[in-house]
């Protein structure tokens, strides 16, 4: 949607296929953390009125353990970056909205989708839409798809290399229509296990605990999460916890996902279809969005100077970026997490980095600047 927004505002036409109708895409619960270069790209594309007037910008975040809270300042640390939390839903109602104002092709419940002549000439795609069989030719697929896509497996085995760590953990991810317990995000490390503290808006919170990857959602009543949430954070923390029954609840695997590359023939892939990260580092959305940037100037060059440059090192441009980003997240869930087949050991490394980190200004600016948004 993104992509496909800013491509018309340089009078690129697209058309979206999108699997799900727009009640179901719009009823998910995903993440909420732009970076400001994210941020800058909804700017571009003409969809950030709502986002700057609900946004809630944030200049640092707290990081708990051995029951006390420290403070990252992530501005002072990097000469005045923020973030902005401001949930994906909204984001896609943004774009959905912009879409439907100017007109764009965006084609619900598309069905049978598959991808002919990537490597040729003449890709073009067909799919069925209301008992019809369709077909679109086109000069450039973006395939934006999701890890559970078609396009990925269009790419020869030959040519994908794929490259992946499983945790064998997940998070059990709470929406509650109650005042957030910080105005700042918590992440938290706990000997029971990791928990973070997030929200939507001053009065929708949203909070996450490190779980066993084969649990489901129904095991964990409101009850016992709120229990387990206020366990994981400091003392004084978790006595301004203020508990309410659940509006969403979910059960997210943990995985480190990179496929390469990310260009065959005329196929691209973006976002998740091509990368995966836990959801630690709050790089999921922001990494799509990356992607997105690299391609959408990409193809504006290729459209109005015939410069083909762009579209030929995309793969090696945004992977730089992926596996910058791939690295920062697998660090911030190995620090924050609990390992328990790797014993003590590794318990004690993680304690001393986190006191380490409070103790160097510049282990805490690395973390800013990855944590706020590495350049494009």
């Amino acid at each position: 949607m993104l992509l496909s927004q800013l491509l018309h505002l340089q009078g690129v036409e697209s058309v979206v296929l999108e699997r799900r109708t727009k009640t179901h895409v719009m009823g998910r619960i995903r993440a909420g953390v732009l970076e400001q270069g994210t941020v800058d790209l909804l700017r571009e594309a003409g969809v950030a009125g709502r986002l700057e007037a609900e946004g809630l910008i944030h200049e640092g975040l707290d990081i708990a353990f051995a029951g006390r809270r420290h403070r990252l300042d992530l501005a002072g640390l990097t000469g005045g970056r923020t973030v902005t939390v401001y949930g994906q839903t909204e984001v896609t109602r943004d774009l959905f909205e912009a879409r439907e104002r100017l007109g764009g092709t965006v084609v619900d419940c598309a069905e049978d989708v598959t991808l002919h002549d990537l490597a040729g000439d003449a890709p073009h795609v067909t799919y069925r839409h209301a008992g019809e069989h369709r077909r679109i030719n086109c000069d450039f697929i973006a395939g934006c798809d999701g890890f559970h896509g078609i396009s990925r497996s269009s790419i020869p085995s030959s040519v994908l290399r794929e490259f992946e760590q499983v945790y064998a953990f997940g998070w059990i991810g709470v929406l509650s229509r109650t005042p957030p317990v910080s105005p700042e995000l918590i992440y938290a490390s706990h000997e029971r296990g990791f928990a973070l503290c997030s929200m939507r808006s001053p009065t929708l919170s949203r909070y996450y605990l490190q779980c066993p990857a084969q649990d489901l959602p129904e095991q964990w009543t409101d009850e016992r999460f709120w229990e387990e949430l206020k366990r994981r954070l400091p003392e004084a923390t978790g006595d301004d916890l203020v508990a309410g029954p659940s509006v969403e609840k979910s059960v997210a695997p943990m995985r480190s996902y990179v496929a390469e590359p990310l260009r065959y023939g005329r196929l691209f892939l973006v976002g998740d279809a091509a990368h995966i990260v836990p959801p630690t580092g709050a790089k999921g959305l922001n990494l799509a969005a990356s992607d997105v940037h690299y391609l959408w100037h990409a193809l504006v060059d290729y459209y109005r100077r015939n410069d083909d440059a762009g579209l030929q090192n995309y793969s090696e441009n945004a992977l730089a970026r992926v596996w910058k980003c791939e690295r920062f997240s697998w660090w911030m869930t190995s620090l924050l997490h609990r390992f328990p087949e790797t014993g003590p050991f590794r318990e004690r490394v993680q304690r001393a980095e986190l006191d380490y980190l409070f103790s160097s200004r510049a282990a805490m600016t690395s973390l800013a600047e990855n944590y706020v948004g590495l350049p494009y």
